[in-house]
């Protein structure tokens, strides 16, 4: 198993059609699908999961794909930005590559001493490469539609938009193990050491009212070594007043949801038993797998899904 780390776990996103997401983020910006598989809550619709190419925690961008979905606008008490972590000699080929994809990027510009550029996806979320010192050398063997050399390693972190930004530190301190690392105007960043989905963000802006939708965060999820750890943590969000949910079981790692008095929903997950608890590590996504309570309906849910071609 992956050395833990507190950190991000993965982020979910609701999406519009499933084939275009998945031709946007395996073969544009060259991420590996680590899993092809359906909304737990509601199974008649796809939830697709897309990594790095070691298929490791804190890499992992989740989108609930709903083809019939409006256009959402993101507001306060969310998370408004999915950053991702990049070597930082990588900047020309990505300006060229996104160019080349047809994909209209931003004004590159620098926060907290890294160059940052942003874009957005098909269905309008907001994206950012974060050009940061580590090695060219990608950590797996794997090579997607993205040179190695220049592949997004994971997520460099998220930024949450909020009103009043005190309570929620205080979860990302005291429960997530984040620590306050840096300040610049209204942002203030909060990291641990963890390798790839270290940072998150806060934001302090006006109240700004959102929609639900397509190209937005449904929430955040945060890394716990084990389901051990994941009830202890569980406990401390209990003494914080808030009210999470029973630890659920997600086939691929146990989770918890409550949402956090900023707004955000967040959701703590454990580092295990990962991916490739059903599928050969070589073979993640390529396959609709179910979580075993939902395998007797199969064949009902596959006639209700289109087919997504990688």
């Amino acid at each position: 198993m992956t050395e833990h780390h507190s950190g991000i776990h993965h982020i979910s996103v609701l999406a519009g059609d499933p084939q275009r997401n998945a031709e946007f983020y395996v073969h544009k910006l060259g991420l590996r699908m680590v899993k092809k598989s359906v909304n737990q809550d509601d199974p008649g619709t796809y939830h697709l999961f897309y990594g790095n190419q070691e298929a490791s925690p804190g890499a992992s961008l989740t989108f609930f794909p709903w083809p019939r979905a409006t256009k959402g606008e993101a507001g306060t008490g969310e998370a408004v930005t999915v950053s991702f972590t990049v070597p930082q000699n990588s900047l020309s080929y990505w300006q060229d590559h996104l160019n080349d994809e047809g994909i209209e990027t931003g004004v590159i510009f620098e926060r907290f001493g890294r160059e940052v550029l942003p874009f957005e996806d098909p269905d309008g979320l907001n994206l950012e490469l974060v050009f940061e010192d580590i090695p060219d050398e990608s950590p797996s063997k794997r090579e997607g539609t993205v040179p190695a050399k220049h592949a997004i390693r994971g997520f460099w972190g998220t930024k949450l938009r909020l009103t009043e930004a005190e309570a929620t530190a205080e979860i990302l301190q005291d429960i997530l193990g984040f620590k306050k690392s840096a300040e610049e105007n209204n942002l203030k960043l909060y990291s641990t050491d963890a390798p790839i989905g270290s940072a998150v963000i806060i934001e302090t802006a006006k109240p700004q009212s959102g929609k639900s939708g397509r190209g937005t965060v449904h929430h955040v999820a945060f890394r716990a070594a084990d389901e051990e750890k994941l009830a202890a943590m569980r406990e401390k969000v209990q003494d914080q007043g808030l009210r999470p949910t029973p630890i659920i079981d997600r086939h691929w790692f146990k989770s918890v949801y409550y949402r956090t008095p900023g707004g955000v929903l967040f959701e703590m997950a454990s580092d295990g038993p990962g991916y490739a608890v059903d599928e050969e590590p070589e073979h993640l996504g390529e396959q609709l797998i179910l979580p075993p309570w939902l395998e007797e309906k199969r064949e009902q849910i596959e006639k209700h899904l289109p087919k997504i071609e990688i």
